[in-house]
């Protein structure tokens, strides 16, 4: 453990390549004392731009931005790179596959292969699956082929309200270690010592008293307060900015594990239960620090994007107008949910568009921290809040739209408690305007456009109860005005004629291909889920639920025509091999592979290193 700030070594978190264009590349690290950064790509002329933001006084995380210096990079060929700090060449062999000498990636034009994954959470049992997905890319560079040309993480990257108690300790020791800057204290009650806050955060969050609940609802008779953080696991949710900033570093480096101490971490309470917990947590932890070098090295050599979902800041983000309303009513829970904003801007935002858009609030949140270097953030939440630039778009062959379905909802304004659609009218105009004109298309949503019925069934059935937040309705379906505009459009005669979505959230994968029952246009849609990266929905349970939407909602079955998608026919593939099935739950990354823009393969990375292939025929 390095305790001495002294012997902390320049490279906190090492190179991650994020946009990757012919006229750019966005490369973001973090170095633990400020520092004057550049990256030369190798045979290829070029200059580098940079923008830092100082986060703590042994922490610095940088945004170099490469440029050519007279045409442009060349598409679909590997370019390999050096880093430069303060004059002085970084080693960069850790970063390196085990065939190059350079960290390279590939700027990608014509698509051919992808990584594509969500929800990773550090202290579920489950392999992490991104350490697979390295070992993969190193076998195909070794191979000398590309391998995969993109990375993309479709929300979920971190679980900022399901943080295990083990995870909590090392954040405030790194916290201490790096002296990361922290914001002005917040008007809660929680205990001094983190011990004692250990698995009882959620006591200490803000409810909303029973006297306000409506009177319609049970709540309000069984004089029970609601709580505005409304996730099953919220005993350590993160709270402080400080917080979010070291969780990102504990799920982005394995340098920082050398700065925390978490063999020694104990759990100091009387809870037998917790204790148990805490030592499953303990083990998890331990594993998923071993093979962060792994997840660095992918990250450092295929071009890496990313959009949030809900745990990257809290669960049930936005599901509900009456959600959002009990969090903008209360300074504290505002306050926690704009912390979870800030940091993805930080760590997953900025490099999407390579600063382009979201660098225009790097001059407000620097103006936020006061002299004595305490953040004072309230003001920069008006411009992170009316900040609409969260999705984007890539100018690949497929072209790639990936859709901010958090911060665009379309509110249901007769009922509060109703789920809102995942994205407005005018969003919605706008994906079908991207849409047209073209071929093919990627879309990435981070949760599923056709999803598996029998469970959307049972979470309308919640929804009716007026339960919504207890099941997670996070579904297309569940809002009539974004459901049928989206669904028209699919429909539309010059709607591409093909149509991958990538989505995650769910905890399962699978694989569904989806045409219009009625009319010439050939378009084919392909629903191609991939959850979780290190997260498993429960085998026995997704087993009975795939069984039951197999017999409710089957190719023949009349339940169809009662469905919001009864004028599309979705059918369900099945994996190749023995025990075959719709629905996999067991944690992967997915790898799609695709031949003239077309798909031709859908491969599951496993944790464990072994594969799952859908097969495509028609079933």
């Amino acid at each position: 453990m390095i305790t001495d700030t002294a012997l902390l070594p320049i490279l906190l978190m090492g190179p991650m390549v994020r946009r990757a264009e012919q006229t750019g590349v966005c490369i973001q690290f973090a170095t633990s004392k400020p520092a004057t950064c550049q990256i030369n790509l190798l045979e290829l002329e070029s200059y580098s731009d940079q923008q830092t933001v100082a986060l703590g006084q042994h922490l610095y995380l940088h945004f170099v931005i490469i440029k050519p210096a007279s045409t442009i990079f060349p598409l679909d060929s590997l370019l390999g790179y050096e880093l430069i700090i303060d004059g002085s060449l970084v080693d960069l062999a850790p970063w390196c596959f085990s065939s190059q000498t350079a960290p390279a990636f590939v700027i990608p034009n014509k698509l051919t292969n992808i990584l594509h994954g969500s929800c990773r959470n550090a202290h579920h049992p489950a392999k992490d699956s991104l350490v697979s997905a390295s070992h993969w890319q190193n076998t195909q560079r070794g191979n000398n082929n590309q391998g995969a040309q993109l990375l993309l993480l479709s929300g979920d990257q971190v679980y900022a309200d399901d943080v295990a108690g083990p995870m909590l300790l090392v954040i405030h020791q790194l916290i201490d270690v790096l002296g990361i800057y922290k914001e002005q204290t917040l008007a809660l009650n929680l205990p001094d010592d983190i011990n004692e806050q250990l698995y009882n955060r959620h006591l200490y969050l803000p409810k909303t008293p029973w006297q306000k609940r409506p009177k319609l609802g049970v709540g309000y008779w069984l004089k029970k307060d609601e709580p505005h953080f409304s996730s099953v696991k919220a005993y350590n949710h993160l709270i402080h900015f400080e917080e979010y900033i070291a969780l990102y570093l504990l799920n982005f480096s394995a340098l920082v594990w050398q700065c925390v101490n978490i063999k020694e971490a104990s759990y100091l309470g009387e809870s037998s239960k917790n204790q148990t917990i805490f030592n499953a947590e303990k083990t998890a932890l331990i594993d998923y620090a071993k093979g962060l070098n792994e997840v660095e090295r992918l990250f450092a050599n295929v071009s890496t994007l990313m959009i949030f979902d809900d745990h990257d800041v809290t669960d049930d983000w936005n599901l509900t107008a009456g959600w959002e309303q009990a969090i903008n009513q209360n300074p504290c829970s505002k306050r926690i949910i704009n912390n979870g904003l800030i940091s993805y801007w930080l760590f997953q935002g900025m490099g999407n568009d390579a600063l382009i858009k979201t660098g225009e609030l790097l001059t407000p949140f620097k103006q936020s921290k006061s002299a004595n270097n305490v953040w004072q953030l309230q003001a920069f939440d008006k411009p992170l809040n009316n900040f609409n630039y969260w999705h984007y778009e890539l100018t690949t062959i497929p072209k790639v739209v990936v859709l901010d379905t958090r911060t665009h909802r379309w509110r249901n304004e007769s009922n509060f408690n109703e789920p809102s659609g995942l994205l407005d009218w005018e969003r919605l105009t706008e994906l079908e305007e991207s849409l047209l004109s073209h071929d093919k298309v990627i879309i990435v949503s981070p949760a599923p456009v056709f999803g598996v019925k029998s469970i959307e069934a049972i979470q309308a059935m919640f929804n009716m109860c007026g339960q919504p937040l207890m099941v997670d309705v996070e579904n297309w379906m569940a809002h009539e005005g974004s459901a049928k505009k989206l669904l028209d459009t699919f429909r539309r005669t010059d709607t591409p004629n093909e149509t991958l979505i990538l989505s995650g959230d769910v905890h399962y994968s699978f694989c569904f291909s989806v045409q219009k029952r009625f009319g010439d246009h050939p378009n084919r849609i392909w629903q191609l889920t991939a959850s979780g990266i290190k997260n498993e929905f429960p085998r026995k349970l997704i087993n009975v639920l795939d069984k039951l939407d197999s017999i409710l909602y089957g190719p023949k079955s009349p339940l169809n025509f009662f469905t919001k998608r009864w004028h599309m026919e979705v059918d369900k593939h099945q994996t190749k091999g023995e025990g075959q099935k719709y629905l996999v739950s067991d944690s992967a990354i997915s790898l799609i592979t695709l031949e003239q823009g077309d798909l031709a393969r859908y491969q599951l990375i496993h944790g464990d290193g072994h594969l799952t292939e859908f097969d495509l025929e028609e079933q």
